[in-house]
């Protein structure tokens, strides 16, 4: 009797912990470390983006971010800044949109079109149609970054999570999260600051 009570007990708590969401993004998807697969992806001009077409890139700046969330919108100045510091240097921003358009319809493909044009984004804004890459990539909020090292094996992520420490006011950011890991990986130092808790608004599928 009391094995089956202790079966019933795991039993529940199998079933329980099956529909907690874990908003842990170094659980789910990519860990540091791991190489992350290539993918090919419509830019808002219509043209199929793909990380293998960067011959000269030493790595790359995946962001997952959209065009209705406050954090992200609060953040597009950095990610715009972000690119314009870091291409000429081998690490370009790619921009990916994963929200689903039908629950999120601000996020549609001609919204990104619209929001890139008003800002003047300098970087690729990519459609994850049918939500197919950031499930792999474990993206969970916008913006949630992905800092990729390009080695002769692939791929490589080296930093997984927030821009800086301070979503409301850039003049009070602290702590430059991406910034510092890219300059380290780029003098080759160890990036002590691997990961972060991304803040922003959850991803809508």
């Amino acid at each position: 009797m009391r094995n089956l009570k202790s079966f019933g007990l795991v039993t529940m708590l199998f079933i329980l912990t099956a529909f907690v969401k874990n908003d842990n993004p170094i659980l789910l998807g990519y860990k540091v470390g791991d190489v992350a697969s290539d993918f090919s992806l419509k830019n808002i001009n219509g043209e199929m983006i793909s990380l293998s077409d960067y011959n000269q890139a030493k790595g790359f700046l995946v962001i997952f971010t959209c065009n209705t969330c406050p954090y992200a919108v609060a953040y597009e100045d950095r990610i715009i800044a972000l690119d314009k510091k870091y291409k000429p240097l081998g690490v370009p921003v790619v921009a990916i949109n994963p929200n689903n358009p039908e629950i999120q319809s601000g996020d549609s493909f001609e919204g990104m079109k619209v929001r890139a044009q008003e800002k003047g984004f300098t970087f690729p804004y990519l459609f994850d149609e049918g939500q197919k890459i950031y499930p792999k990539y474990g993206a969970q909020r916008t913006p949630h970054v992905y800092l990729l090292e390009k080695t002769k094996v692939g791929n490589i992520v080296r930093y997984i999570g927030a821009i800086d420490d301070n979503y409301q006011d850039e003049s009070q950011v602290e702590e430059k999260f991406v910034e510092i890991a890219v300059d380290n990986m780029l003098s080759g130092k160890e990036i002590e600051i691997k990961t972060t808790r991304a803040i922003g608004c959850s991803i809508k599928a």
